[in-house]
């Protein structure tokens, strides 16, 4: 084979593999282009619910610390200068502690929980505090008696939370045969309501809505509202009052 052929097929060969490599790129591209288009998240991203609530404040150790100075101090009535000359320490000092600047020492704590008068283990305590969780099995709600009672209405609560500055009350309602139209309910926050069986005529302020099985209601539970007419007996639904809790 000749110097001039030889060339050729080395350039050939070259081509080649320029085509090559281009295409993979190319089929590359494409395969990203669809995981986008189809809404999968690349791997290694952090992945999240639907829900459009922020992230949880997860609190380091030293503002949870300095959250539970300052509200000791405030409940005492003292004042920054007051906190700070009793317990041997500066102004500043204290003011980077409650505000979780530093960390302090250890000597520095056992002064601050001597003038607080608190044992130094109650000032960690915020950041102990275990988020709520109820489980209540099939069946084993508990009954509560609320204003519908007194037509036929049956409340079953479904679970609830002791700390937090929103009030979720989730009940399975239950209208029996013997149960009557009632739609004089109003009440602070919001409900969610979504049918399960039976078929209601449900009044939200001067509007009404047919809810059959599957359905779902979310409104404002400051206006009147409450079933209107019981089309199909009896019937269950779901309903969960969101409202804030009052402070303490």
């Amino acid at each position: 084979m000749g110097e001039a052929q030889q060339k050729r097929g080395k350039d050939t060969a070259k081509g080649a593999g320029k085509g090559k490599g281009a295409a993979m790129g190319a089929g590359a591209a494409m395969s990203a282009a669809s995981a986008e288009t189809m809404g999968i998240e690349p791997a290694g991203d952090d992945l999240r619910t639907g829900s459009g609530a922020p992230g949880a404040n997860e609190r380091t150790l030293e503002q949870a610390l300095g959250l539970q100075v300052r509200a000791i101090r405030r409940d005492l009535d003292l004042t920054v200068s007051d906190l700070a000359s009793a317990a041997g320490i500066s102004v500043g000092m204290l003011s980077k502690i409650e505000n979780g600047l530093i960390s302090p020492s250890l000597s520095t704590l056992q002064a601050i929980s001597n003038v607080l008068n608190v044992p130094i283990s109650t000032l960690f305590s915020s950041f102990e505090e275990k988020r709520d969780c109820s489980f209540v099995p099939a069946g084993q709600g508990v009954h509560i008696e609320r204003r519908g009672t007194k037509v036929g209405h049956q409340y079953e609560l479904l679970g609830h939370a002791l700390g937090g500055e929103v009030a979720v009350e989730p009940y399975l309602i239950t209208l029996s045969e013997e149960a009557v139209p009632y739609t004089g309910f109003a009440h602070a926050g919001v409900e969610f309501i979504h049918m399960l069986s039976g078929e209601v005529i449900y009044r939200h302020g001067d509007r009404s809505y047919h809810l059959r099985p599957g359905d779902s209601l979310l409104f404002d539970s400051a206006a009147t509202h409450g079933p209107e007419q019981l089309l199909v007996r009896p019937m269950t639904y779901l309903s969960i009052i969101v409202y804030p809790r009052e402070p303490r």
